[in-house]
C-alpha cells in the first residue's frame, strides 16, 4: 500500500477533491447566491476575512513565532485555500445563517482560482529554493479541473436530478472521506507521516493558529455589528477551511518520489491533516457553545412569557 500511494499521490489527492466538490455542488443552486443581494455587507465581510485577513494572520504568525520549512509552507497553504463543504453542515447544526455560509463558500471558491496561486506565492517563496518557481498557470488550470468543473457538474446533477441529488450528494462526501483515510493510511505506511518528526511544538502551533483565526473572525464580526447567525456563519467558514484542496495542492507541488525523502513535503501534508483534526474540534465547540446559548435564551423567553 505505501509503495502503492508513493507513485500514485497526486491521483488520490484528485479523486477525493474531486467526489468532495460533486458533493458541494449537488447542494447548490443558483438562488443560494441570493445573499449576495438580500446581505451584501455579511457576505462581504465574510469572503474579506477568508481572503484578506486569514492570509495576514497566517504572515503575522509565521514571522512572530519564526516557523519555517514545511510547516510554514503548510500554515500558508491553510490560509491560502478557502471554506470547506462541512463548514455549511456545521453551521447548520451550530443554528447560524447556512445561507450566507453557502455564499462565502461558493464565492471564496470560485475566487481561489486567482487568489490561491497568489497567497501561496506571497506567502512561501522565501521557504523555497532560489530555483523554485510558483507554477501559477499549471495551479489555476488543476484548481479550474479538479474543483469549479465538479462543482459546476454537481450543480447541473442538482438541476436535472433533484430528487436523487441529496443520496448522490452524501455518497460523493463518503468517498471523499474515504479518500481521505486512504490518504492517511498510504502516507503513514510509506512513512511520511512521522508524528515524532513532527514534533509536538508544531502540533501546538497549528493548535493556536486556528484559535486566533477564530478569535480574529469573531472580533472583526463583533466590530462590524453582525447578527449572532451571520457570525456564526462566518466564523464556521473562516474555522473549516477546504483541506481536500490543501492536500491536492500539496501533492502537485511537492510529489512524492519513491526513495526520495521529501521533508518539506510531509511536513506540509501533515499540518493539513493536524489543522482537519483540530477545525472538527473548534467546530464541535463552536456548535456547544451556540446551542447552550440558544437554549438559555429560549429558557428566558418562556420564563417572562
Amino acid at each position: 500500500m505505501g509503495l502503492f500511494y508513493l507513485e500514485h499521490e497526486y491521483w488520490f489527492a484528485v479523486f477525493q477533491l474531486v467526489l468532495a466538490m460533486l458533493g458541494m455542488g449537488a447542494t447548490l443552486a443558483p438562488r443560494d447566491f441570493r445573499e449576495i443581494i438580500l446581505e451584501p455587507k455579511a457576505v462581504t465581510v465574510g469572503s474579506g476575512i477568508q481572503l484578506f485577513v486569514a492570509p495576514l494572520v497566517a504572515l503575522l504568525f509565521i514571522q512572530a513565532f519564526g516557523i519555517v520549512g514545511g510547516v510554514a509552507v503548510g500554515i500558508a497553504m491553510i490560509a491560502a485555500i478557502p471554506g470547506g463543504t462541512t463548514s455549511n453542515i456545521f453551521t447548520h447544526f451550530a443554528r447560524g445563517n447556512v445561507a450566507l455560509s453557502i455564499t462565502i463558500t461558493a464565492l471564496t471558491t470560485i475566487a481561489c482560482l486567482v487568489t490561491t496561486p497568489f497567497i501561496l506565492e506571497l506567502l512561501i517563496s522565501q521557504y523555497m529554493p532560489d530555483t523554485f518557481v510558483m507554477p501559477r498557470g499549471e495551479m489555476m488550470t488543476e484548481i479550474a479541473v479538479t474543483l469549479l468543473l465538479p462543482l459546476a457538474m454537481g450543480m447541473a446533477y442538482l438541476h436535472f436530478l433533484p430528487r436523487s441529488a441529496a443520496s448522490f450528494s452524501k455518497w460523493c462526501v463518503r468517498g471523499s472521506l474515504l479518500g481521505l483515510v486512504l490518504i492517511v493510511i498510504g502516507s503513514s505506511m510509506s512513512g511520511r507521516l512521522d508524528a515524532q518528526m513532527f514534533g509536538m511544538t508544531n502540533i501546538l502551533l497549528i493548535a493556536v493558529l486556528i484559535l486566533i483565526l477564530a478569535i480574529a473572525s469573531w472580533l472583526v464580526c463583533r466590530v462590524l455589528r453582525l447578527s449572532s447567525v451571520d457570525s456564526t456563519a462566518i466564523n464556521m467558514e473562516v474555522v473549516v477551511r477546504n483541506i481536500n484542496l490543501g492536500i491536492m495542492i500539496k501533492a502537485s507541488l511537492f510529489p512524492a518520489v519513491i526513495g526520495k525523502p521529501d521533508p518539506i513535503g510531509d511536513m506540509v501534508l501533515f499540518s493539513l491533516l493536524t489543522y482537519g483534526t483540530m477545525q472538527m474540534l473548534i467546530a464541535a465547540g463552536i456548535i456547544g457553545w451556540n446551542r447552550r446559548k440558544h437554549r438559555s435564551m429560549s429558557s428566558g423567553i418562556k420564563v417572562r412569557t
